[in-house]
């Protein structure tokens, strides 16, 4: 076997393997020869078979097996001993297409090379975290959203608007008789939650307490129950009372709606709920600042490969954010621009260079870290988690989906470690204007 090297420019590498007809011969051989004590023919005992018969009943299909694991072979000989990654899987072709057997096996092999990372002084590299402690007003202004999430209603003097609670009792009637289930007293009726049939709110809009409203509405085509849908209702409505919207008191009782002993505990959960907020934005921060640092810091040869292929999928994800109402990819073609392929290029060599530091020290993704990944994944699913869990375990492809974040991050976290930071107390809204900036950039 001769491997023969035909293009070495940049990162690119062509090579033509010749395997010799004397080669594929002997490894048919060797193979049927392995096989033969457990194959048995007519008038032959099992083991007994002559290797000419052999070679004539199960040659070519051996023989296709041979040239594919002599090609393999190959290869990976060639890799661990030039030491080269490929950055892409290796393309492989016949060069004789002619062949028949006995002949010589020719194929040529290209591939682009990864790159020889530079070692970085990341010692040398200077951060600046950003560091906010929540203040009271933050704290007291959570509470107040809290505190109008869990409204309460108050009686009100004059007719119901929008977003008001009307107590009511009413009767549903089809065709002048009363129906089944369209029947209640004093039920809170909050308008405009569009909790009941279209249509049915909107005329309560005006009402006041006392009052007497024939409701007409029409049942939905697809309405759940069959001997209702698409039939014309009247609902006799009586308004008892008539309320309106105000926030829950800030207190202990409020504590204890959201699973809090009191509003001491509850302040301090929203406390540092606001602390995990600000330091998960400065760490957004501080990492767009060190990805910057390092894409000026480190220059070295990026696979054309890559590049290509990262600008097509940035050209492509923005014009889908920029047409969204275009779903499938029934579209033109669309070409990357050079600020397309200027930012692949920065996200082609900080993946490289994040890779190459997260290999050397031996960076890895626990299995706990993957688990609690699937699981955030999961909760968009709710009631398909099971399925969820199983498409993840079978699919390779979604689990490195999953865990390449996780691994970006746990590498810059120990560049982090490495570096000179230094911390900067800032107020909310100084921390808020560095996060909007980093979407200008």
């Amino acid at each position: 076997m001769q491997v023969n090297e035909t293009l070495n420019e940049g990162l690119k590498r062509g090579y033509e393997i010749t395997i010799t007809g004397a080669e594929l011969e002997a490894k048919v051989t060797e193979k049927l020869e392995e096989a033969r004590p457990e194959v048995a023919m007519k008038g032959f005992r099992k083991g007994k078979v002559p290797m000419a018969l052999l070679k004539k009943q199960f040659g070519p299909r051996i023989m296709g097996e041979a040239m594919q694991e002599s090609v393999d072979g190959a290869m990976q000989a060639h890799l661990e001993e030039s030491g080269d990654r490929p950055a892409m899987q290796p393309e492989v072709k016949m060069v004789n297409e002619d062949w028949k057997e006995g002949d010589d096996v020719v194929v040529s092999m290209s591939y682009e090379k990864l790159p020889e990372i530079p070692e970085v002084d990341y010692k040398a590299l200077s951060l600046e975290k950003l560091v906010v402690a929540p203040a009271e007003e933050d704290v007291q202004d959570a509470l107040k959203n809290l505190a109008e999430s869990a409204q309460n209603f108050a009686t009100k003097k004059g007719k119901a608007a929008d977003g008001d609670q009307v107590v009511i009792d009413f009767v549903g009637k089809v065709d002048g008789e009363a129906f089944e289930g369209g029947s209640a007293e004093d039920y809170p009726l909050v308008l405009g939650s569009n909790s009941f049939i279209p249509g049915f709110e909107e005329q309560l809009v005006g009402v006041k307490a006392g009052e007497e409203k024939a409701v007409e509405v029409s049942f939905p085509e697809e309405y759940g129950a069959e001997h209702l849908a698409g039939k014309a209702a009247v609902f006799d409505c009586t308004v008892k009372e008539v309320k309106k919207p105000v926030a829950a008191e800030i207190d202990d009782e409020l504590a204890q709606k959201y699973g809090a002993e009191d509003l001491a505990a509850l302040k301090g959960q929203i406390e540092e709920r606001l602390k995990a907020e600000y330091a998960g934005a400065a760490r957004a921060v501080m990492k767009r600042k060190l990805l910057d640092q390092l894409d000026q810091a480190v220059k070295f040869d990026l696979p054309p490969s890559l590049v290509e292929a990262e600008a097509k999928q940035i050209a492509h994800q923005l014009w889908h954010e920029e047409n969204p109402d275009v779903q499938g990819h029934d579209h033109p073609e669309i070409e990357p621009t050079d600020e397309h392929n200027g930012l692949a290029e920065r996200r082609v060599r900080l993946g490289l260079l994040l890779a190459e530091l997260g290999q050397k020290n031996e960076v890895q993704v626990s299995d706990a870290e993957m688990t609690q990944a699937i699981m955030n994944q999961a909760r968009q699913y709710p009631g398909q988690e099971r399925q969820f869990f199983e498409f993840i375990q079978q699919n390779q492809a979604a689990q490195q989906q999953l865990r390449a974040p996780l691994f970006e991050d746990k590498v810059v976290d120990f560049v982090f470690e490495m570096s000179s930071v230094t911390e900067k107390e800032v107020t909310k809204d100084e921390l808020q204007a560095a996060v909007e900036a980093l979407d200008e950039e």
